[in-house]
């Protein structure tokens, strides 16, 4: 809050506590370093207005509720990941065939920049990082 100086503004709103913060502790540390320069919150989604003690208390437990739900979906994402490496998936982009590789790797060896030989290629400039990378190594 480097930006918000001592009672430039009144308050704050917001979507929703989510928008904030990633966890407890962070959005504690919002709400106080706003109240420490007089200004208050409001969260349009979650009805709650911080200038009241009860207010200031939902912030809490919505940040509470909000990082569990988090931290679920992350553990979701994960365990999904997981199931899908143990079946043999391949996870990720597929990368380029053999014969867009060798077109990248005579245009880098032409002298032609990352970024040309993408567009060139029509292929990400990761790809032809990667391709670079590979090159060097082989050297």
């Amino acid at each position: 809050m480097a930006g918000v100086g001592r009672r430039d503004f009144d308050i704050i709103a917001a979507w929703s506590v989510d928008r904030l913060g990633r966890s407890l502790a962070h959005l504690v540390d919002l709400l106080g370093e706003l109240h420490a320069k007089g200004v208050d919150l409001y969260l349009h989604q979650q009805g709650i207005d911080t200038t009241t003690p009860a207010g200031k208390a939902m912030f809490q437990m919505v940040g509470v509720f909000a990082e569990f739900e988090r931290t679920l979906i992350r553990e979701r994402v994960m365990a999904g990941l997981a199931r899908a490496k143990a079946e043999g998936k391949q996870l990720g982009r597929r990368k380029v065939g053999p014969e867009i590789e060798r077109s990248i790797r005579t245009v880098l060896k032409a002298g032609k920049g990352i970024v040309s030989t993408a567009r060139r290629l029509g292929v990400g400039v990761s790809t032809v990082q990667r391709v670079k990378a590979d090159l060097a190594a082989a050297a």
